[in-house]
């Protein structure tokens, strides 16, 4: 997975990748020759005294470590920029992706472990990307060519090396192998720690109402326990690993200086052709320690690519139409036929044969008990999920066939939870409408009863909106989401409990505007509050996921227990009536 994830997203820098290449072999070359030209000074040089020759050569050591530092240069600098450019590919991939995910996707990875792989996971790709470039591309030529100056200084010392590598390969491969599993945890468990820093931050004034700090110090104590558990097996790895490359390289050298001695002591090698060998033996370990660095790298890289590409490789259950129609008549009318929805691995659908007919001018409502599907049902519309059976229409057109673009302008949808961006009140409400004007603005807040507070604010529609909407109370919340809805002018409007947090008093006046703004648009609403929905032209009463009656208020009091049930446990008979 992590070769391939390199692979497509390194396509595009071929050239600078080219460039690092060439100037690490440059530089590689540069540093083999020197303990070359470094013997020849010893053995022709300062063995005979020649201080012309030492001074000759010394200026070739000198260009050629010039030559060195300038190619070290030029491999640091394209390196670095074309990792930081992959991470900034990568993390673009898995926005675009996510973005795609309708909520079915996004509920199966969740928020918290979708924010640790945009983040964590491209950084240690990313990372072992930028070690790559600046280290370990230099790392094989300088072993493969270490072997081979030390083969041309001395074959018998060089024998040592059949012992010496392949003892260094077999230790780093056992503990390499020991901690890519730990790795792997290391992330699950950075996922957790997420997870409830999330829970905790967005739920700390449930945790103080119930005085439950105690319980919540003990699961964060857990979930960074459990993380620190698995560091600790990994760091101690990971801490075997340098001492294992040095005492192999300290034996070796010991070694060397042994097996030298007695060949120069019988004639067999000179001193200055020792010390090239000793340096080239170097190279060779220090070549093997940078592959040690680097393997400490890949396991963890590995596991954040594999985490990386199951995101990238899922497709969404939402998929865009091959042929999207984009011309369609902007009536309105939205017309759902024997829909069923059911979530993978569900034991029974979510919602089953579901028949409703909205039109323009009129006013539909959605009422059942908690858990009937009312949400799913206004979800299908907007394409937050797709249908598994039967068909949702708009104008006659099946959703799944209309362009994205086109379903957006035609459908404005308020969710049950509404969802402010950090930014201003007017940009909020842009989200809308990118080009609305001020007069625009000020309307869609006044329609829906948002005018007064707003103007209250200091700076009115620039006033800041903390994330999530947080700086404003749950009613202005609401207000402002319908707001944005409004601004855009669709021709049909989805209202999911929408005026909860609203007092019966705001509830009535935005109703009574939204009648009027909407007099020839398609409404439907779904609320809890049979106040919210009596007078609406038609109600449609929905109990386990079934329709269970449709008619008028009046119409349904008479002839359908379960809507019966639910208004007389809100309202006395003679309110009901």
């Amino acid at each position: 997975m992590l070769i391939r994830l390199l692979r497509d997203f390194l396509r595009p820098y071929r050239a600078p990748l080219a460039l690092v290449a060439l100037f690490q072999l440059v530089q590689t070359l540069a540093g083999l020759y020197l303990p070359t030209l470094n013997a020849d000074i010893i053995d022709n040089g300062v063995v005979k005294g020649d201080m012309g020759y030492i001074l000759r050569i010394g200026a070739v050591m000198l260009a050629v470590s010039l030559v060195q530092i300038a190619c070290s240069i030029g491999a640091v600098f394209f390196g670095a920029r074309t990792a930081m450019a992959l991470g900034r590919d990568i993390r673009a991939g898995i926005f675009h992706r996510v973005q795609s995910f309708s909520a079915r996707e996004v509920g199966n990875f969740g928020t918290p472990s979708l924010i640790t792989r945009t983040t964590n996971d491209v950084q240690q790709v990313q990372m072992l990307a930028l070690m790559t470039f600046v280290l370990m591309a230099s790392a094989p030529i300088m072993c493969i060519g270490g072997i081979i100056m030390a083969l041309y200084q001395n074959v018998q010392l060089s024998s040592l090396l059949v012992v010496i590598v392949p003892i260094l390969a077999a230790a780093l491969a056992w503990i390499i192998s020991r901690m890519r599993p730990l790795f792997r945890r290391m992330q699950e468990r950075i996922d957790s720690i997420n997870r409830v820093l999330r829970e905790q931050i967005a739920g700390i004034r449930v945790i103080r109402a119930f005085v439950r700090d105690t319980r919540e110090r003990e699961r964060f104590g857990t979930a960074n326990t459990d993380l620190f558990d698995v560091s600790l097996g990994a760091g101690r790895l990971m801490a075997l690993m340098f001492p294992t490359v040095m005492l192999v390289m300290n034996l070796s050298s010991v070694a060397v200086l042994w097996f030298g001695g007695h060949l120069i002591a019988s004639g067999q090698l000179q001193v200055g052709e020792l010390t090239a060998f000793l340096s080239y033996l170097l190279q060779i370990l220090m070549s093997v320690m940078m592959a040690t660095f680097m393997f400490m790298l890949v396991p963890r890289a590995e596991v954040c690519a594999e985490r990386i590409t199951e995101v990238l490789d899922t497709e969404s259950s939402v998929h865009p139409p091959d042929e999207p129609v984009s011309a369609v008549p902007t009536h309105g009318q939205l017309e759902l036929r024997e829909v069923e929805f059911c979530f993978p691995g569900a034991e029974k659908p979510v919602l089953r044969g579901v028949n409703l007919l909205a039109r323009p001018g009129e006013v539909t409502a959605v009422i059942g008990s908690t858990g009937s599907g009312k949400t799913t049902l206004l979800n299908l519309v907007p394409r937050l999920y797709d249908a598994t059976g039967g068909h949702v229409l708009v104008d006659g057109i099946d959703v799944r066939h209309l362009d994205p673009a086109v379903l957006s302008r035609t459908v404005g949808f308020v969710p049950q939870k509404p969802y402010l961006f950090t930014g201003t009140v007017a940009s909020n409400l842009r989200y809308g409408k990118p080009d609305a004007t001020e007069e625009e603005i000020w309307h869609a807040l006044e329609v829906a009863q948002a005018k007064s507070f707003v103007e209250q604010m200091p700076d009115g529609i620039e006033s800041p909106i903390a994330q999530g909407g947080t700086n404003v109370s749950g009613g202005q919340r609401q207000r402002l989401a319908i707001a944005r809805t409004l601004i855009s002018r669709p021709e049909i409007y989805l209202f999911d409990d929408s005026f909860s947090a609203l007092d019966y008093a705001t509830d009535a006046a935005l109703r009574a505007a939204l009648a009027r703004e909407t007099a020839e648009a398609t409404v439907v609403i779904v609320a809890q509050r049979v106040s919210t929905i009596r007078t609406a032209d038609r109600i449609l009463v929905l109990d386990d996921g079934k329709v269970v009656g449709a008619g008028t208020h009046h119409e349904l009091m008479e002839t359908n227990e379960t809507y019966r049930e639910i208004v007389l446990s809100q309202l006395t008979e003679q309110e009901a009536a």
